[in-house]
């Protein structure tokens, strides 16, 4: 599908010396979560004939965000994300001049709208003394990356909350109370553990990015329990959450009802058909022709958000190294040879050859 409107012109907005100061501030954004893993395995990646560190490679293509997922106690040896693992690899990003989107999973494992699991450690305490643990376990990490000097810009409290967070206590829609409790203690965990002149957002991220009813019923009730947040975060797959198109209504709908800052913090699509979405028919050809022109029309979808409040987006796990069916997701092959896609914001954060010989 070739969406054929107006939000066209938004790419113009990075076009003109009074917009530049918008591109600095966008999130091109990528979860790079894997790829210290990947490299520590002796996966090379490679941008053309050249061999680099894919951090490298992706900011020389106009990345300028890094985000990172940690989990509690991550159980099994194919889950590095705990937080010696996350601390060195946002070291690495930092580095390199990367901001940092921190997201917490509130789990050991994988936690998304489909399950949320509650720690093995923390099964047996009282609802109480579980929102005491969220706050003392949030506070403990933040302080962590800040006495390494690696405090993050933005924090998610708990990744794709749609559903609640730590099953079956903080699951919704039964238990709102209890899962506002669990949001309230991270957030204040969050600020217990920052610097006391340097605060990282607040990001309360669901999955339902093409989905104006599921917005509005999460975030007025966000709101009827008064959690106070500063950014709504979006995950946007196109074979689950809808077309383009309702991504695009509904971050109209989100800008204009919360008057909040927006980031689509997950999305992903196929260079090659994936068993996971065999069933499902996607708006471009599963090629790396496709998924180049799927990010480049999803970038001017957000860019198109009224009063420029979609502040940027994030691909999930664009360099996993030879990990199963992700690889499909990844910009680069098995081999680590980049894909066309990772030219896409080259556009927005390159400077403009000159034409007139000067």
């Amino acid at each position: 599908m070739k969406i054929t409107i107006t939000i066209l012109a938004a790419v113009s907005l990075f076009s003109t010396a009074g917009n530049l100061s918008r591109a600095s501030d966008f999130a091109f954004g990528a979860d790079l979560s894997f790829l210290k893993q990947a490299e520590d395995r002796g996966m090379v990646f490679k941008d053309g004939t050249n061999a680099m560190r894919g951090l490298d490679i992706f900011k020389n293509h106009g990345y300028n965000w890094i985000r990172l997922r940690i989990f509690v106690e991550p159980v099994g040896g194919n889950l590095p994300n705990n937080l010696a693992y996350t601390l060195a690899e946002a070291k690495d990003a930092k580095k390199l001049g990367y901001k940092f989107l921190l997201d917490f999973h509130y789990a050991s494992t994988w936690a998304d709208p489909g399950k949320q699991p509650t720690p093995e450690a923390w099964k047996t305490l009282s609802h109480t003394k579980r929102v005491k643990k969220v706050f003392e376990y949030t506070r403990d990490t933040i302080a962590a990356f800040r006495d390494a000097g690696m405090l993050p810009d933005m924090v998610e409290v708990g990744n794709e909350v749609t559903h609640g967070m730590l099953w079956p206590d903080g699951k919704l829609p039964d238990n709102w109370k209890n899962f506002t409790d669990y949001l309230r203690a991270g957030i204040k965990g969050v600020d217990a553990g920052s610097s006391t002149n340097a605060h990282p957002k607040i990001l309360i991220h669901i999955d339902q990015g093409g989905s104006i009813a599921q917005t509005k019923y999460f975030f007025d009730n966000l709101n009827r329990y008064k959690i106070h947040y500063d950014v709504i975060g979006f995950s946007y797959y196109p074979w689950w959450h809808g077309t383009l198109m309702d991504l695009r209504d509904n971050l109209a709908f989100t800008a204009n009802a919360y008057h909040k800052d927006i980031f689509v913090v997950e999305t992903a699509y196929n260079w090659r058909p994936s068993r996971e979405t065999a069933d499902r028919v996607g708006p471009f050809p599963e090629t790396p022709e496709g998924q180049h022109e799927y990010l480049d029309e999803l970038t001017r979808v957000v860019l198109a958000t009224p009063d420029e409040r979609c502040k940027g987006l994030f691909w999930w796990e664009p360099a996993v190294g030879n990990r199963g069916g992700l690889v499909s997701r990844s910009f680069f092959d098995e081999n680590g040879n980049s894909l066309p896609i990772i030219s896409v914001f080259d556009k927005y954060t390159r400077p403009t050859p000159r034409t007139d010989g000067q």
